[in-house]
């Protein structure tokens, strides 16, 4: 078995939720450690009024018992607080609405259509959701596209982490560059400039695992490539259009001589004295840190609209303008940091065992004690 996660919700709905299955026996879950990555995603210069209307905490209805990890599925809720605040197929005017009369019902529907979402957004998941799914509403698209999703996802990996941390194992997210600013004095003023000119911007972030042992992966089928798995799951994040480990593109410029990482052993330890690999050599780690470079494009809601098309016309419009960050790197970079946990987390189950954490403990040492008498 290897560790799952599905989530569910929309931006606007009542709550977000999220299953995994695969978190062994015995773990103490650290609460406030996982609320302050929750808090940490929104955090950051340049994030929306959203984040001041939400204040995440996670709510676990199953799975863990006094704290400590049952081995059964984990059920995550993460409320909405400003779901009250939209008209939404679920609610208008902080009724409920399956407690009301047909009469009503109706008319609670007509406002909403009257509500419906029918300019495109470029570089978002519009045009394409139309055309895949046949909606005639962009509501349906934007509301479970949204990045708000992503608070599940760092409420998974933050459990991820914990229990990374028995071990040692760290994770820690750099912001690289914002846009095409690469002095971290100067982004809150780079980032207020593009605000007031109704503009929005990505940028870089490097993502570092610390400690982790080696031969976490394999090298034996495409899909249990360690640098592989990590790279899709960095992907899936809303936004992120590169990934890159070690050197990564810049690996291209040097010839091997130059660029590979020599091996030397000292002492009975084997070592690098570069990192050039980013810490995976054939799908594996090789207890060097495991450094992620990933990069995300300027959020594509913007009060300087791009132009675009209705879909009732067919004309010509601005895009639809919906409530946005200017800048949302830095919580990217907190997306990201825990993403590669889970992935990280399910590569050490793998090596070392998925039920219980004694027998987990006991392969962990067994297994340092082995590698360091080659």
């Amino acid at each position: 078995m290897t560790i799952r996660f599905l989530t569910s919700g929309e931006s606007h709905g009542e709550k977000l939720n999220a299953i995994i299955e695969g978190i062994p026996y015995g773990y103490e879950l650290d609460f406030d450690f996982i609320n302050n990555e929750l808090a940490s995603r929104q955090k950051g210069v340049g994030r929306g009024n959203r984040m001041n209307i939400e204040k995440d905490k996670i709510k676990i209805t199953s799975g863990v018992r006094f704290s400590v990890t049952t081995a059964s599925p984990i059920a995550i809720e993460l409320q909405n607080k400003d779901w009250k605040n939209w008209i939404y197929p679920m609610s208008i005017e902080k009724i409920n609405f399956f407690e009301i009369d047909k009469n009503l019902q109706d008319t609670i529907k007509e406002k909403i259509k009257e509500k419906k979402i029918t300019k495109l957004r470029p570089a978002h998941a519009d045009l394409a959701g139309i055309l895949k799914y046949g909606f005639d509403d962009i509501r349906y698209i934007l509301e479970r596209s949204s990045a708000r999703e992503t608070a599940t996802r760092v409420a998974v990996g933050a459990i991820c982490q914990n229990i990374l941390k028995f071990y040692n194992i760290t994770f820690n997210s750099k912001i690289i560059s914002i846009g095409e600013c690469d002095d971290e004095k100067r982004f809150q003023e780079y980032i207020e400039s593009f605000k007031k000119k109704g503009e929005s911007l990505g940028g870089v972030v490097q993502i570092t695992v610390k400690n982790s042992p080696a031969g976490l992966g394999s090298f034996t089928h495409w899909d249990r490539r360690l640098d592989g798995k990590l790279a899709q799951a960095l992907m899936s994040i809303p936004a992120v259009k590169s990934v890159e480990i070690g050197l990564g593109k810049d690996y291209a410029k040097y010839s091997g001589f130059k660029s590979h990482d020599e091996i030397f052993e000292e002492n009975g330890k084997y070592y690098h004295k570069t990192n050039n690999s980013g810490g995976i050599e054939g799908g594996m780690s090789n207890g060097e840190d495991i450094v992620l470079t990933i990069a995300m494009k300027p959020i594509p809601t913007m009060k300087k609209a791009l132009n675009s098309v209705e879909i009732k016309t067919h004309k010509k419009t601005k895009a639809h303008f919906e409530r946005a960050d200017i800048c949302a790197v830095e919580a990217c970079g907190v997306v990201a940091k825990n993403m590669s946990a889970i992935i990280i987390l399910d590569a050490f189950l793998d090596k070392f065992g998925r039920d219980c954490k004694k027998d987990i403990d006991l392969a962990f040492k067994n297994y340092q004690k082995r590698t360091n008498e080659i």
